[in-house]
């Protein structure tokens, strides 16, 4: 039963970016990261403001208190909201073994206190993050303040039994900082056209490109792997099929991209975890010649939002630049946010677009508690 059918009222999600949606800009140099920061505000990409730790600091997690308050200055300056820093897990950092939990667990709770000092109140946490990791950094979250969203992203989705393990231990524990972050990338409807023109300018042929596209809508109707091995052998049959028509070059990228990046769950599939959804990763690929997303219904998925309450933040996340080289990142993103805008008019309800308002709001969003 939806918010709405509850009698509890229509979510109102806060506009916003991730800073990774301009990766090619920031690589490029055409942007530092202040310019980045000056340029959603200029145009209204905001109020919400999503950072990658590692890509956008310079030495973090170590952060000192004078560029913290550099940085919550000129957030404050241009009007923006800081919503998500997303941290890394990287359990793999040392060439000859994995991280130890007590190592884990302090490598976290580096990155938990810079998100603290940043002003950051949700930290984007990863997969390789297990239950009993979890479990043991939330009162290390609560200490600084700082939700621990750990994101469900393709090969994954909201109903993956290791999902559903954390959102079981979540329940276990009881900490209102522990959650999720909801990646669009999970439930994608239709193989990017962005990315198949892409390919076809590296040479590959039309009968190869139906090919591709043919073999992911039967994977979309099969619904999401069931497990490990299945996703390999979709993997596998990509990479085949690259091979069988001439091109095993294309082989490993058709792989990764149409089941890493291309997840075929459906959007109705995010109700497994509804209630801990924190922050929402608005990822698309390219909006078309109708500015519609092709390739994800955002639609659907902001529909859903609106009618089981969800008043978080939703970040756009412009995944497209990894291939699209000839079409600028700021009118996709403005594209797309239109979209979404006009999806919650129709939705009954409004995207949050001023940064007082979407204070008040992502504050209110994250003391609530969970009701599973």
């Amino acid at each position: 039963m939806s918010a709405l059918e509850h009698g509890s009222g229509a979510g109102t999600p806060i506009q916003g970016v991730t800073l990774y949606s301009f990766t090619r800009a920031f690589h490029g140099r055409e942007y530092d990261l202040e310019g980045l920061i000056r340029k959603v505000a200029a145009e209204g990409y905001g109020p919400g403001l999503e950072v990658i730790g590692f890509s956008s600091f310079r030495g973090f997690p170590a952060i000192d208190d004078a560029y913290a308050g550099w940085f919550r200055d000129l957030v404050d300056e241009v009007g923006l909201v800081t919503t998500s820093l997303a941290v890394n897990a990287d359990i793999g950092i040392h060439r000859d073994r994995l991280l130890t939990q007590d190592e884990l667990i302090e490598y976290m709770t580096l990155q938990i206190k810079a998100a603290a000092s940043l002003g950051f109140p949700i930290a984007r946490v990863q997969i390789s993050i297990t239950p009993d990791s979890m479990e043991a950094l939330a009162p290390i979250a609560e200490d600084h303040g700082v939700t621990l969203a750990l994101e469900v992203h393709a090969d994954q989705y909201a109903s993956h039994p290791r999902i559903l393990a954390l959102r079981d231990r979540y329940e276990k524990v009881g900490s209102p900082y522990l959650g999720f972050t909801a990646d669009w990338g999970a439930t994608v409807s239709g193989f990017a056209p962005s990315l198949i023109e892409a390919y076809r300018r590296r040479g590959a042929s039309e009968e190869l490109l139906g090919k591709v596209v043919d073999l992911w809508n039967s994977y979309y109707e099969q619904g999401p792997p069931a497990d490990q091995t299945e996703h390999g052998q979709r993997f596998g049959a990509f990479i085949g099929l690259a091979a069988q028509n001439g091109r095993p070059d294309l082989g490993i990228d058709f792989g990764i991209n149409g089941t890493g990046l291309f997840g075929p769950a459906r959007v109705d599939d995010w109700l497994e975890i509804m209630p801990w959804i924190r922050h929402v990763h608005g990822k698309f690929f390219g909006i078309d010649e109708n500015g519609e997303e092709p390739s994800v219904p955002v639609r659907d998925l902001i529909r859903l939002l609106v009618e089981n309450g969800y008043s978080g933040a939703i970040s756009s996340e412009y995944e497209g630049w990894h291939w699209n080289h000839w079409q600028s990142p700021f009118e996709i993103i403005a594209g797309e946010q239109a979209v979404q805008r006009s999806a919650a008019a129709d939705a009954g309800s409004r995207m949050i677009t001023d940064a007082d308002e979407a204070r008040r709001t992502l504050s209110a969003h994250l003391a609530q508690p969970v009701r599973g």
